[in-house]
């Protein structure tokens, strides 16, 4: 059995405890907080063994082999730089860290020291994202000629909605890209199978001020808030963004981001034009992937390992008509990674702190031509 940590029980956390102990091979043992009390109140909560209030003390546990990275945007590079350090392989939330000088020395470190990193860019490790990967690898829609889509939820949707990622200290200088749009330029590239080489964006700050609660939310659970409940916070970083997107290869596209779009909740969609055919797929019927033709019928292609490439076959792990969705793509990845760790899948395949780096060179220009107005090639 290898054996895993987690630090951070936020929302993303338990869902890494509850994909890695799908795997079967793989034990939870410990679970680290930002203090003792509430790590071994979420320790006995997830049925973990060992809990920590300090991720150092952690780490010199010498049971641990891998640990996840769930904590907020800027723990990350503190925390992934001392996990390489202590030999441990690891497993990162996006973003890999605040910026790409941080993340461009997490990539060294992590290649020097030879342990196993990875960042959960979850969404690519699909079923039927794999199936289009292959499709256009293969050559089945032609030359891709163009890629548009968006990543749209309405969590930010009021003026009243509040969180932690608001705060540039603790989410870095980009919000909605760097959150949701990070994930939509990684699966795009990755299906394509090409990268982003220049953005032209523009940012859309939809609340120049929010109201913050000014008590702790445990304290107002359940109950209707008053105005004098609330301080105005001015707010620095996107709720809205699109970007014009020229790639590599010559195509070109366009994203569109929103955390304030009113009934959209993950709302991840894309489609990549080719010479041949098209193809289309949204993150909230990941079931399905609608394939264009104009010479031919249009078809929608439900997921079914008997109808889909076999390098897409072994990313589904149930029949036809019994639906895969979201947590799937965290189990695909980190069988991949644990794989890799026990030597089972050799040369492994997962996204990587190279890849984590990509992602935020794009933010980064992304971030720069909002700001300048203008075209701006990624830096990579």
């Amino acid at each position: 059995m290898i054996k895993a940590a987690v630090i951070g029980t936020g929302f993303i956390g338990p869902t890494h405890v509850e994909s890695i102990r799908r795997l079967g091979f793989v034990e939870v043992v410990a679970l680290c907080e930002r203090s003792q009390d509430l790590a071994e109140a979420k320790a006995a909560e997830l049925s973990i063994p060992k809990a920590y209030g300090d991720f150092r003390e952690m780490l010199a546990d010498p049971d641990i082999q891998v640990v996840h990275n769930c904590t907020p945007n800027h723990l990350h590079f503190e925390m992934n730089k001392a996990i390489i350090e202590a030999g441990k392989h690891v497993v990162s939330e996006k973003p890999l860290a605040m910026d790409t000088e941080q993340s461009r020395e997490l990539v060294r470190l992590a290649e020097e020291s030879g342990v196993v990193n990875a960042i959960n860019f979850n969404y690519r490790f699909m079923p039927l994202v794999r199936q289009a990967q292959q499709m256009v690898a293969k050559g089945d829609i032609g030359k891709v000629h163009s890629v548009h889509g968006s990543y749209l939820q309405d969590w930010l949707l009021k003026e009243t909605d509040w969180n932690w990622r608001l705060v540039p200290e603790m989410s870095g200088s980009s919000r909605a890209v760097a959150d949701i749009g990070s994930h939509w330029c990684d699966i795009v590239q990755f299906v394509a199978g090409v990268k982003i080489k220049s953005v032209m964006a523009d940012f859309h700050t939809i609340y120049p001020e929010r109201k913050k609660p000014s008590v702790e939310v445990e304290s107002f659970a359940g109950k209707q808030l008053k105005p004098e409940d609330y301080e105005s916070v001015p707010i620095n970083t996107e709720d809205y963004a699109s970007s014009l997107l020229e790639f590599e290869n010559g195509a070109h596209g366009v994203m569109t981001v929103s955390q304030c779009s009113a009934g959209k909740k993950n709302g991840l969609t894309f489609e990549l034009d080719g010479t041949e055919a098209s193809l289309a797929w949204d993150q909230e019927r990941p079931n399905e992937m609608w394939i264009g033709r104009r010479d031919g019928p249009n078809e929608t292609l439900i997921r079914d390992a008997s109808l889909m490439y076999p390098e897409a076959q072994d990313y589904v792990h149930y029949p036809g008509g019994h639906n895969e969705g979201w947590p799937g793509g965290s189990k695909n990845l980190f069988r991949n990674v644990y794989g890799h760790i026990a030597g089972k899948r050799p040369g492994g395949d997962y996204a990587t702190f190279v890849d984590g780096h990509n992602a935020l060179a794009i933010c980064e220009a992304m971030v720069k031509s909002s700001k300048e107005r203008k075209w701006v090639d990624v830096e990579y």
